[in-house]
């Protein structure tokens, strides 16, 4: 709970605070570069799809889904201009965590449900539950109908083909 706090309230300090929305931005994906284990997440989201690949697939894949999922996970949080959060339980089982938040806003109140695993005595974000969909899942799901259609190499220019496009919108947004 000590980690997920201190980053989530972390998180609120750089929305809230002084800066550019890019400044805000690259502050927060420093900050959760180290919370968010997306080495974790990237396999449980690809699953069975890994087995069989080169390192290199691999290495590839796993750098790509880590670039995504910080920018997009770190844009949500800027989607909320005065976020402020509710902590619920924390149960802990051996090296495994998992911490129930809310996301408070004006208006509403959003379920997001943090499993973490300590390795090497610090604990880490391996999935994350929003309004009890997990990302993870959310993700397998995604990467097994692309994969359906598509080859893993075609599924991989593709994802690289999106980070050039974010690249490119955020270069173009900058005054």
């Amino acid at each position: 709970m000590a980690t997920t706090r201190a980053i989530l309230e972390r998180s609120n300090q750089i929305v809230t605070g002084p800066g550019s929305r890019d400044e805000k931005l690259e502050t927060l994906k420093e900050l959760l570069r180290d919370f968010l284990d997306t080495d974790a997440l990237g396999r449980q989201s690809m699953g069975p799809h890994l087995e069989g690949r080169t390192p290199e697939q691999e290495r590839r894949f796993l750098e790509l889904f880590r670039s995504l999922f910080v920018r997009t996970y770190v844009q949500r949080l800027l989607l909320f201009e005065v976020p402020d959060f509710a902590y619920g339980k924390e149960s802990i089982d051996g090296d495994r965590a998992a911490i129930d938040t809310e996301i408070v806003t004006d208006r509403d109140r959003f379920s997001v449900d943090y499993t973490l695993q300590r390795s090497a005595g610090k604990w880490r974000a391996t999935d994350i539950m929003i309004e009890e969909t997990s990302l993870a899942s959310n993700f397998r799901a995604q990467f097994d109908a692309a994969l359906g259609r598509d080859s893993f190499d075609a599924l991989l220019e593709k994802l690289e083909r999106k980070m050039a496009s974010q690249r490119k919108a955020e270069a173009g947004a900058k005054p």
